[in-house]
């Protein structure tokens, strides 16, 4: 899994996420994630089920604001939040190009 340097976004597929907070402790973060899965288990398991589904999505938003892939931005140096944005729009493109390129040389 490639990460930011600063630790605030994993890349998948070109694209930015936002990593969960590195203050949470482990106990946290495992029940938060455990959470998740369970809850976007309930997402495929509620087809067809209007209501379970909108339960299951609200679960999965809960878990992923409190590991802080979501709502308000953990770091408090005022940056600002790029989330789900192509990594080559944003101030990190540079970067992702550098670690692109050593990627290729490396095969």
């Amino acid at each position: 899994m490639l990460t930011t340097p600063d630790g605030r976004y994993i890349v998948v597929d070109g694209r930015l996420w936002r990593a969960a907070d590195p203050r949470l402790s482990a106990a946290d973060k495992e029940q938060a994630v455990s959470e998740l899965m369970a809850a976007r288990r309930a997402v495929r398991a509620a087809a067809g089920d209007a209501n379970a589904l909108r339960d299951a999505r609200r679960r999965v938003d809960a878990a992923k604001r409190r590991l802080g892939e979501r709502g308000p931005v953990w770091w408090s140096d005022g940056a600002p939040d790029y989330n789900r944005r192509m990594v080559a729009r944003t101030p990190y493109a540079a970067w992702f190009q550098e670690r692109d390129a050593q990627d290729r040389c490396e095969e």
